[in-house]
């Protein structure tokens, strides 16, 4: 291979989002002729990175500021003091961060990796990528015009020689692999998992569903569940503030409504019980462990495609390629370009249009898909996150999780839905489903001396009853040191887990307090019963080790309750500051979208 036209593309992923656009950037590299392997960032031999000439990081932030898992190894060696200042002085790179800004470490890894490589010498190809999830239409406002920019500086930096010349990037890019089908009959899948499906993860294991009960009254307007599972001793070990992570299921609504998509398809005369076999185009771009082994297209649908995601641009550039219909063509290249933008977010992110309704509006792309573009157009169902709700030393072989099922109206006909919350609401005692444990956001104090105080209104309840029952368990925590503030509609309609903390009241274990907005003519939330508690808070703030723990919804609490401690440190002339107190660890938040 011509090592001028090689390009190593590594990605540092959690959830396998940062995954999926290293490997789009893989595919879009093919129009410039640049070939080269797209891996995680531990899997590459890292003794050879300093050979590379031209090297895309692609990576997430987890946590804290936390670098994803298969990342770390990599991580930890770059950061040694030892390693010369000019190591990558041989090396082009450039750096595409995903994150959160409703967390305080907004893609941190990116950043510091960033700086890290300009410290060992390596040379910008352009600057820095930081995505945020919270934008109006997600992160792909920065990564689309990033991953065009860093096409453009390229063909600037790197012209095509030896009488190659770019592409046409309005054409097609290759497939990721090579799919072929046949009607041979797979034994005892035909209507079953993946047969990889609960190896998704090594360190995965099956739970046993114990029970799945509602914590909102019937009448209310949310269902919110408490759901209980069993594992076998051993196999799994988890601590307050892990989380669980489960791969939900598609419905069955939406398999049957993807097969009747496919009946007017001219390329694919595929029914559910067709089987696939994947095999690599390149080996730049390895099968996943689940799709190594054949599998039928009904397994595909229900177990490895998100048939509810909603679509992002890149999706619509796809789609553009396969139609024969002009007005399709004109609209779905409309929706790919900077100045139709604001209308993409009206019809596809707004009302959140899901990929299998787009499909349904433009029937005649949809008509001549081919297969091996179905693993473009369709993203891997990515795993979920639930903050474990449970005590090990309290809840012996069990594990909780609090999920709120969401649905929701918008202008659409058709409610949405949540796929992992509906999926989990729908299982049964005695039902097996793999999971997998991984360390949460929060790190929690286990120390009779320290003040621990609590904000979590609604589902951001669930780490501190996880945290509350092991601190109690320990002799770790009492009324005088643990606080919680809890905040919800009403009493009798949204109070979770009420019967716990009420014992824990009882028994001079926690003090609590309450916010319940919609039980006085007045609204209260959280943050206006800890103003009411300035004095008691103060008290606590000045214990050299008190912890406050902020978890719940992103949009306005997580502010609205960090001004509240900006507040009283900064009128009563307090040594620390909340930069400083999040700096040390003393105040952490864990939000969510």
């Amino acid at each position: 291979m011509n090592n001028d036209r090689r390009l190593l593309i590594l990605y540092g992923s959690q959830t396998g989002c940062a995954q999926e656009v290293a490997e789009r950037i893989w595919r879009e590299s093919k129009w410039l002729h640049y070939s080269g392997p797209v891996i995680a960032i531990d899997d590459y031999p890292i003794d050879k990175l300093i050979f590379e000439k031209k090297i895309i990081f692609v990576c997430s932030t987890t946590g804290q500021g936390d670098q994803p898992d298969n990342m770390k190894k990599t991580w930890k060696f770059l950061l040694r003091k030892n390693l010369p200042s000019n190591s990558l002085a041989n090396v082009e790179f450039a750096v595409l961060g995903l994150g959160d800004s409703s967390y305080v470490k907004f893609n941190h890894v990116a950043k510091k990796l960033y700086r890290r490589l300009l410290q060992l010498g390596g040379k910008p190809l352009c600057n820095i990528g930081l995505a945020d999830d919270q934008h109006d239409i997600g992160a792909f406002a920065v990564i689309d015009p990033w991953i065009d920019n860093l096409w453009n500086v390229l063909i600037e930096k790197h012209p095509l020689t030896d009488g190659l010349t770019p592409i046409d990037r309005n054409s097609l890019p290759p497939p990721k692999w090579n799919v072929h089908h046949s009607s041979s009959i797979i034994s005892n899948y035909a209507n079953d998992k993946l047969p990889n499906n609960d190896q998704l993860k090594p360190n995965s294991t099956i739970v046993t569903c114990l029970s799945n009960t509602r914590t909102t009254s019937e009448n209310h307007f949310q269902d919110v569940r408490l759901l209980r599972f069993e594992y076998s001793e051993n196999s799994i070990n988890y601590l307050p503030g892990d989380v669980l992570m489960v791969r939900p299921v598609n419905s069955e609504t939406s398999v049957n409504i993807f097969f009747q998509l496919l009946n007017d398809n001219k390329n694919m005369k595929l029914n559910p019980t067709t089987v696939l076999n994947v095999t690599q185009c390149s080996d730049d771009m390895p099968i996943p462990y689940n799709l190594s082994k054949p599998f039928t297209l009904y397994q595909c649908a229900k177990y490895y495609w998100d048939l509810n995601i909603i679509p992002n641009r890149y999706t619509f550039q796809l789609l553009s390629y396969f139609t024969d219909n002009a007005l399709e063509k004109e609209k779905l290249k409309e929706f790919t370009t900077p100045e139709g933008q604001e209308e993409l977010y009206s019809y596809c992110n707004r009302p959140r249009r899901t990929i299998l309704e787009v499909l349904a509006d433009f029937p005649h792309a949809t008509a001549n898909l081919s297969l091996e573009y179905l693993f473009e157009i369709f993203s891997p169902i990515r795993p979920r996150a639930f903050s474990i709700a449970s005590a090990p030393s309290v809840h012996k072989n069990e594990i909780h999780i609090l999920v709120a099922v969401v649905t929701y109206k918008t202008k659409l006909v058709a409610k949405r839905i949540g796929l992992c919350s509906t999926w989990l609401a729908s299982l049964n005692i005695g039902d097996k489903i793999p999971v997998w444990i991984q360390k949460g956001t929060f790190q929690f104090p286990y120390s009779p001396s320290c003040n621990v105080i609590m904000i979590g209104p609604g589902t951001g309840v669930a780490p501190f009853r996880s945290f509350i029952h092991e601190a109690v368990a320990k002799k770790c925590g009492n009324a005088k040191t643990l606080h919680l503030y809890f905040g919800a509609r009403n009493r009798l309609g949204d109070f979770h887990c009420v019967d716990d903390w009420e014992k824990l009241v009882v028994n001079e274990k926690l003090s609590l307090y309450t916010a319940f907005s919609r039980d006085q003519d007045h609204k209260i939330y959280v943050q206006h019963i800890l103003e009411q508690n300035e004095e008691e808070l103060l008290k606590l703030l000045s214990n050299k080790e008190c912890y406050v723990f902020v978890a719940g919804n992103a949009k306005d609490m997580p502010t609205a309750v960090k001004n509240v401690f900006i507040n009283i440190l900064t009128k009563n002339k307090h040594l620390n500051t909340i930069d400083m107190m999040e700096t040390k660890g003393f105040y952490q938040t864990e939000t969510w979208s």
